[in-house]
């Protein structure tokens, strides 16, 4: 069964690690194989990744797009779990999830898991900007 994705204009994808942009029409492709694949909404760049739980989505999607998990990810990826958890040991569940789904090489998983990890922060961040 193929995947179908249907691109705006000018949007970009990866799809196998290349990252490809779409003309000045929507396409419709259909990736025939196994091969990861992130649309532009779901693209993090190194930029943005400018929290804790950004730079964990960060180093999954580098997973997910790239090698899985390689010694000097994974080195990054528990350092910063380490962190995170010292930080605020409420995220603790959703770290551990995240991690399982890493462990299982299910890095999709791991990434759709890491943007609650990042809503999650925002929302404690919030709380705390209000009690200030």
């Amino acid at each position: 069964m193929s995947l179908k994705v249907v691109l705006k204009p000018h949007e970009k994808v990866i799809i196998g690690g290349a990252v490809l942009r779409n003309g000045s029409i929507a396409s419709h492709l259909h990736v025939e194989n196994k091969v990861p694949v992130l649309r532009q909404k779901d693209i993090m760049v190194e930029g943005e990744a400018n929290t804790p739980c950004k730079r964990i989505y960060l180093i999954v999607q580098l997973m997910y797009i790239g090698d899985g998990l390689t010694p000097e990810l994974s080195q990054i990826y528990w350092t910063l779990v380490e962190d995170i958890v010292k930080a605020a040991p409420s995220m603790k569940d959703l770290l551990s999830s995240i991690s399982q789904f890493i462990v299982n090489g299910e890095f999709y998983k791991a990434l759709r898991k890491s943007k609650e990890l990042i809503s999650y922060e925002e929302e404690l961040l919030r709380h705390v900007s209000e009690r200030s």
